[in-house]
């Protein structure tokens, strides 16, 4: 059975940082590609950051580029997103997900597991 549990979520104050973890199972890991994407209430999914099999490379939206790191331990099964820099805005509910194409990490529908959300709430 496949899992993406995420974890690291929490409140903090504008300026500071938090680092999420997603943990993998059920699956063979390094063979995906691994997302991370954003939710606020009554809003669409949007993309965060994307990273290749191999951690090679990563992807970013405009809005957290500069600000969020995406990295991978594929030893572990686990990929993080350290977030520095946070502002309120970036307050939502925060979702790994992983996909075996590697050609549509933009999209949220190709993706093909899904972790359950932790939530980040930036303080202003």
């Amino acid at each position: 059975q496949v899992q993406l549990v995420e974890s690291g979520g929490g409140l903090v104050q504008a300026g500071g940082s938090l680092r999420l973890s997603c943990a993998a199972s059920g699956y063979t890991f390094s063979t995906y590609h691994m997302g991370w994407f954003r939710q606020a209430p009554g809003k669409e999914r949007e993309f965060v950051a994307a990273i290749s099999r191999s951690g090679v490379t990563t992807y970013y939206s405009d809005s957290v580029k500069g600000r969020f790191t995406i990295s991978r331990d594929n030893a572990k099964n686990t990929v993080y997103l350290q977030m520095n820099s946070l502002k309120p805005e970036d307050t939502f509910v925060y979702y790994c997900a992983a996909q075996y194409s590697g050609n549509y990490l933009y999209t949220i529908g190709q993706y093909d597991y899904w972790g359950q959300g932790t939530q980040v709430t930036v303080s202003s």
